[in-house]
């Protein structure tokens, strides 16, 4: 691992002097290069300085044992247990900087919530929980865009899909993907019984074109239909609905929520895109052995990722054995326990995996 550092403090070096170069002004492509190289080593060579730093200091206070005035030891012996700890801390720091990022992490997502067993309980919750990632995405001042919805008469949601777009969402929400088990007692329920319902999210990167090439002529099938609304003055009269069907695979996307056909167009194609490049990520993945479980594609979808009990008012992710009794804040968008837990969680097992490749 230290010759791994060693070699990205001296590769950083170079990077400094090359930045500092009187003839670079002149070529904007090899200075944004170096520039953009230089921001993503900079976190893991800081750290390795730091950590050089704090292993010098423990080896001066060291050399203080020996001094002939115990309450100078005793002093000595203080400062290296403190300092032992903060360079376990700072040795962690770095080994997780050296596990390989997910080249998604800083990719936008589309998020999906789908009703599962439950009836309308279920379709209930998705509305709930749809409801707390909104939330949880203002707090983060990620931009929300909702995509496509399939309500039911009870206000709940069959379906919905929604664009978030910000600085790290893949990276933030990619392990909430999975199903999402709710106890409680339903409104329409007379006589207190609890019931169980679930939930599938699927939180899937959003795909370039540069990445995705989808030949629209051969590949697609695009339907118009016209659009089923609320009545009254809100009949949509024109056939601005969008149905396409990715010939390929399958795949079948619907989009009805605006009235312009060339808005629900766009939508649908943003939510086919993010599908087939799931896709290709889960293929991709499959084939690697030692792919860390949990990312998006790597865990069967019908696994049992988290339960929401209301009476007790708690939240239990069974992935990694953690418990919060928070459920209150949970629903209020507040996630960022749950998340740090999930990702070291995996961090820990990615690093697991490092040292034993």
């Amino acid at each position: 691992m230290f010759d791994r550092l060693e070699a990205a403090e001296a590769h950083y070096r170079e990077l400094e002097e090359l930045l500092g170069q009187p003839g670079l002004a002149s070529n904007p492509t090899r200075l944004r290069e170096i520039s953009v190289e230089l921001a993503a080593l900079r976190p893991t060579v800081e750290s390795y300085r730091a950590w050089s730093t704090l292993k010098c200091e423990i080896g001066a206070s060291g050399d203080l044992l020996k001094d002939a005035d115990p309450g100078i030891r005793e002093l000595a012996r203080a400062e290296i247990e403190e300092q032992t700890e903060q360079l376990a801390a700072a040795e962690l720091e770095l080994r997780r900087l050296l596990v390989p990022k997910d080249p998604n992490d800083d990719k936008n997502i589309v998020l999906e919530i789908r009703a599962g067993a439950g009836g309308d309980e279920a379709a209930l919750f998705a509305a709930d929980l749809f409801r707390v990632y909104a939330r949880y995405a203002e707090t983060c001042r990620f931009k929300l865009e909702l995509l496509q919805t399939s309500e039911t008469a009870a206000g709940g949601f069959k379906e919905v899909s929604a664009a978030v777009s910000g600085k790290g969402v893949f990276a933030r929400l990619k392990y909430e993907s999975g199903v999402h088990r709710v106890q409680r007692v339903p409104a329409t329920e007379s006589q207190g019984r609890v019931h169980t319902s679930t939930v599938t999210v699927a939180v899937l990167p959003e795909a370039e074109e540069v990445e995705l090439k989808i030949d629209e002529a051969r590949e697609l099938r695009i339907d118009t239909f016209r659009s089923s609304g609320p009545g009254g003055q809100h009949v949509n009269t024109t056939d601005s609905a969008i149905r396409i069907t990715h010939l390929p695979t399958g795949l079948v996307v619907s989009c009805q929520d605006e009235k312009s056909q060339h808005k629900n167009k766009a939508r649908a194609m943003k939510i086919l895109r993010a599908r087939l490049y799931e896709q290709e990520l889960r293929r991709a993945q499959e084939s690697r052995a030692a792919e860390r479980r949990g990312q998006i594609g790597t865990g069967d979808r019908s696994e049992r990722i988290r339960t929401y009990n209301y009476a007790q008012n708690r939240v239990t992710d069974h992935r990694i054995g953690f418990t919060l009794h928070k459920l209150d804040r949970v629903l209020e968008g507040d996630l960022d326990e749950l998340i740090e837990q999930a990702r070291n969680y995996y961090q820990a097992e990615a690093l697991l995996a490092e040292d034993e490749s």
